[in-house]
């Protein structure tokens, strides 16, 4: 998959035709969250849903993996695994939950059924689920308990389901009727009995020619769940409400716009960067302590997909006992108390007296935003010390309700009695984390070279991560 970031500005005259045709063919889905945005001929024209803004705003998440593959060491299930195969017998999702919550984790997306079809909460659909293993005695609802712990330590919950089923014969039928009833049926009891859900992910893994019917998917999602936000690869762009980055690694590699023309129209479609807690493995495996990533990959990865303005999604694994691993629980409270720490020491908060409109770029309130001069394509917003401070990072977030408009900005300290750009770059996006050699200076500015509108900035902070770091590590 490649992203396409700008549009053909030669093919507007094509662009339009299409649009017309495209039309009277949208989906409810299209409309239900950023569909209005089809017809529009620029990027910067095009707005998030409130739903999208929402989910943006919740930056990081937790995708979680579990079933007959964590007690056959497999990464790819083929759907013959017996369900008395699943048992876990100090199964304890609170415990997931506290050590997501500590990792710095919004929500979850609790892996309902994986590709080898084996269910985890009790369906009527089918007997290939935990009714029929010695969970429990076969009365357990992994996906309810799991729904419920999140819920109660403060976390947004949402689900994957597979279209991809190696166990149902029917999924192998030339007539796909009789399989998209069925998952049609899972579906419908998976979005309505376990609450709003946060995310929906929608997976086209794997199809072995049978086409699935996305269009009659998103309406039985959209029925019960008007506000999910639907992850898709950009092979789905229609149905999506936001797009896979592309790899497993974790990092946004591209410069990063929120708009994308797929098929001749424009959507809203922030990404989101997904990548496992161990190297290469999403569920557990016995050797799952030599495979656990380090401290400073994982800040590296949440450093380069959050902060280029992307989702990050990462995968977590419980062990055949239910638990997740002490080595896990040790690395996700290790990873928040890290970017706690990486970014809490805002020196833009000491800043010397400004205006009210610089003010809400520095007061730490993601609510409140400063605005550019009104009709400007360009601006500045400065920040003064009462004395000289060392900086190596700064974070910026765009405020996105009326689009992403920042086209080309700088970031300038003064030295030596002129403006010095230690930043010169395009996209911002929800949040954008630069980091550049150090430099001390007693004013920084946010120099906007370029933007569509009226450009305006939730926050401008600025800090000493690196120097910080060495000091630390010295006493």
């Amino acid at each position: 998959m490649k992203a396409v970031r700008r549009g053909n500005q030669t093919e507007t005259k094509r662009r339009w035709q299409a649009a017309k045709t495209c039309a009277g063919m949208l989906t409810a889905a299209a409309l239900a969250m950023g569909g209005h945005a089809a017809m529009a001929q620029n990027f910067s024209d095009v707005k998030p849903a409130p739903q999208q803004l929402q989910w943006q705003d919740l930056q990081f998440g937790v995708i979680i993996h579990f079933g007959t593959n964590t007690f056959l060491d497999r990464e790819w299930g083929d759907g013959t695994a017996s369900p008395q195969t699943f048992n876990p017998k100090h199964f304890d999702p609170d415990q997931w939950m506290k050590a997501i919550k500590a990792s710095g984790a919004k929500y979850v997306v609790m892996v309902a059924k994986h590709h080898d079809g084996f269910c985890l909460w009790p369906t009527e659909q089918t007997d290939y689920s935990i009714k029929a293993s010695p969970f429990m005695d076969g009365k357990g609802d992994i996906v309810g308990a799991v729904a419920k712990a999140a819920r109660a330590n403060g976390l947004g919950f949402g689900i994957y389901l597979s279209p991809w089923d190696r166990h149902d014969p029917r999924y192998k039928d030339k007539d796909t009727t009789e399989y998209d009833k069925y998952y049609q049926s899972e579906l419908e009891e998976l979005v309505t009995k376990y609450g709003d859900l946060t995310e929906f992910w929608l997976d086209g893994a794997g199809s072995g020619g049978h086409v699935y019917n996305f269009p009659k998917i998103i309406e039985t999602l959209r029925t019960y769940q008007p506000n999910t936000v639907v992850f898709a690869d950009t092979a789905l762009f229609e149905y999506g409400d936001a797009r896979w980055v592309g790899t497993e690694s974790g990092f946004i590699d591209y410069e990063n716009w929120n708009v994308i023309d797929r098929h001749g129209y424009l959507r809203w479609r922030p990404i989101e960067a997904d990548t496992p807690l161990h190297k290469l493995q999403w569920f557990w495996h016995p050797n799952s302590d030599e495979t656990l990533r380090s401290l400073d990959d994982l800040v590296n990865s949440w450093e380069n997909s959050v902060g280029h303005g992307g989702q990050w999604m990462l995968g977590v694994a419980p062990n055949k006992d239910g638990l997740l691993p002490e080595a896990d629980v040790k690395r996700l409270k290790e990873l928040g108390d890290t970017l706690r720490a990486r970014y809490s020491n805002n020196l833009a908060e000491r800043h010397q007296p400004v205006d009210a409109n610089t003010a809400k770029a520095l007061d730490g309130d993601r609510d409140t935003f400063w605005s550019a001069p009104e009709g400007s394509r360009s601006a500045t917003l400065e920040v003064r010390f009462a004395h000289p401070e060392t900086i190596d990072h700064a974070l910026t977030m765009e405020w996105l309700n009326d689009g992403q408009l920042i086209q080309q900005y700088k970031i300038e300290a003064w030295k030596d009695g002129k403006w010095v750009p230690v930043v010169s770059d395009y996209a911002i996006g929800h949040m954008k984390i630069d980091r550049f050699p150090a430099v001390t200076t007693d004013r920084v500015r946010l120099n906007i070279v370029a933007s569509a509108g009226q450009a305006r900035i939730r926050e401008f902070q600025l800090f000493r991560i690196d120097g910080a770091e060495t000091q630390t590590a010295m006493k």
